[in-house]
């Protein structure tokens, strides 16, 4: 076990690095808020794709939304995936929170090569995937229960089905890997990110319950103005 998560960790740290690297070519804004306006932009670019109905259906009526601009995942027998994004949660009235910084990550072993990006966007549809997500690590999965359905390109959700799963994942990929398998990512708050955006004294909590924790920033304001 801890051998796992000293994989994880370092896997972890290679795509932040990677992420980091790509953000830093654009002067505008700082990095956080760079990683917030590509969220928005994954969100609208997939929302209006024709290939992802059911994204709309299950988004409108989420709890909360999770959207990973650039997840990454490479292999060489031993594989491993990771990216920063997003988490917005709709309160009781409807109106969606500002976004808190979160960070996802996993490794796989077996017979596997190849490399992928991934725009990835988690409807989250259950009290309990809210709750579980928000203020620890938690495992997709496998934490207490914790169920995702993953669902491609072309599939549906009809009004009225039968939803089971806690959250479910939507992946538009670009690479050799065919979709994104989340079962056994560990998804984490980014900290520091939140309190450099939000403040000292933030949590999640504070950003997408309580809602004290709030900032001037455009990008901001322009996703929650995104969602659905």
């Amino acid at each position: 076990m801890r051998v796992i998560r000293l994989c994880l960790i370092l896997m972890l740290a290679t795509s932040m690095f990677t992420l980091a690297s790509c953000n830093s070519l654009s002067g505008f804004g700082t990095e956080p808020e760079q990683l917030i306006d590509k969220s928005r932009i994954s969100l609208q670019s997939m929302m209006a794709d024709p290939q992802y109905p059911a994204l709309v259906n299950l988004a409108t009526r989420a709890k909360a939304l999770i959207i990973m601009p650039n997840l990454i995942r490479a292999a060489f027998f031993f594989g491993g995936r990771g990216g920063n994004g997003v988490m917005l949660v709709r309160g009781e009235d409807g109106k969606w929170s500002p976004p808190a910084f979160y960070t996802l990550g996993g490794i796989s072993w077996g017979l596997q090569f190849g490399g992928q990006s991934s725009e990835l966007i988690i409807a989250v549809m259950t009290d309990k995937g809210v709750k579980a997500i928000m203020n620890r690590e938690a495992t997709l999965g496998a934490d207490a229960g914790l169920a995702i359905g993953e669902l491609g390109a072309g599939a549906n959700a009809a009004t009225g089905m039968d939803l089971k799963a806690d959250m479910y994942a939507f992946a538009r990929s670009e690479g050799l890997f065919v979709g994104v398998s989340l079962e056994g990512s560990v998804i984490a708050p980014r900290e520091t990110w939140n309190q450099q955006v939000y403040g000292q004294q933030t949590t999640p909590e504070s950003i997408l319950v309580d809602r004290t924790s709030t900032s001037d920033s455009q990008a901001v304001s322009s996703i929650i103005s995104a969602m659905p």
